[in-house]
């Protein structure tokens, strides 16, 4: 550990200095791909308190802060992650329910497990979320990346986001100020979202059903199993779709070390045997040059690349 976070480590906020406080913890293990290096500092907060208490001590000793989530839509650097790191810990996964009706408003904790959330909102009667049926990671990272399918996207039923700013102050973004776009949400700079505000209404049971019921069938059919991965590593262009091009321009089974362009679905990039972040970037780059030069098309990356991407 060098710099800021190796400066700041003795002088944690009063109060905090637990055995959840943890250096170099391997990343790796908190990600659903199962790569990546160290992270300087890493915790696992419980309260929004807690958590400003962590921003605003970081930002007055110039240290940088990642939060990280599920880990489902990331890729995490050889080198690791430099400064703080922060994780929401089980109290942000809780939810409260208030039906009335046939809507229903919740109040949802970003460290809620997206398919557990969607499940329930099923079960109860609930439509909107359906499209999301089998999405991993929390419903907080859902959010964040705006996540969608099958025509139903996170921006359609966010009435409000709660959270934590960049000088750790408690607030609330109402919808009249998210500006979702595809795959995207655009929050103020260091605002961690903690708490979303989800409006729901509903519906047939068996309607609802089919839908969930479709959305597994079509994301188990091309969706690959048995390897650690990511999820989708493209943004689909417009009017075309990512995987089709990568398959077109011959890279579907594509590997560079441990890392594979998976054989079933070319959007996916698979952990096959032990990879390394670095493999994973080699056969990104050949992608995006290759569907560049043979189809003339320049592929956005829809996974989030984090950290230190040389070695340590």
């Amino acid at each position: 550990m060098s710099g800021p976070a190796a400066f700041a480590m003795s002088r944690v906020p009063p109060g905090i200095e637990t055995p959840k406080l943890r250096r170099d913890e391997p990343l790796a293990r908190h990600t659903s791909m199962r790569v990546g290096g160290p992270a300087d500092l890493f915790c696992e907060v419980d309260t929004d308190e807690e958590l400003g208490t962590w921003i605003a001590w970081a930002r007055q000793r110039s240290v940088s802060v990642f939060l990280l989530g599920g880990g489902t839509n990331l890729v995490v650097g050889d080198g690791g992650i430099r400064g703080l790191t922060l994780k929401l810990g089980r109290p942000f996964a809780q939810c409260d329910w208030r039906e009335e009706g046939t809507e229903a408003r919740v109040v949802v904790g970003a460290a809620a497990n997206f398919k557990r959330f969607v499940v329930d909102t099923l079960d109860r009667g609930y439509g909107g979320l359906e499209f999301a049926e089998g999405i991993p990671g929390t419903i907080g990272g859902g959010v964040i990346m705006n996540a969608g399918a099958f025509g139903g996207e996170m921006g359609d039923v966010v009435e409000a986001l709660r959270g934590v700013d960049i000088d750790g102050q408690s607030r609330r973004l109402p919808s009249s100020e998210l500006r979702f776009s595809y795959r995207h949400l655009d929050l103020p700079r260091g605002f961690v979202v903690t708490a979303l505000e989800i409006h729901l209404h509903r519906g047939d049971r068996d309607v609802l059903a089919a839908r969930a019921a479709d959305a597994r069938a079509k994301r188990g059919k091309h969706q690959p199993v048995g390897h650690p991965n990511a999820g989708s590593v493209w943004k689909n262009p417009p009017g075309d779709f990512a995987g089709r091009l990568i398959q077109k321009v011959g890279l579907r089974g594509e590997r560079v070390g441990g890392a594979q362009i998976s054989p079933q679905h070319a959007n996916f990039i698979v952990n096959v045997d032990k990879a390394r972040a670095a493999d994973i970037g080699i056969l990104m780059d050949r992608t995006r040059d290759r569907v560049w030069e043979e189809r003339g098309v320049w592929l956005q990356a829809e996974v989030k690349l984090i950290g230190d991407w040389g070695l340590r």
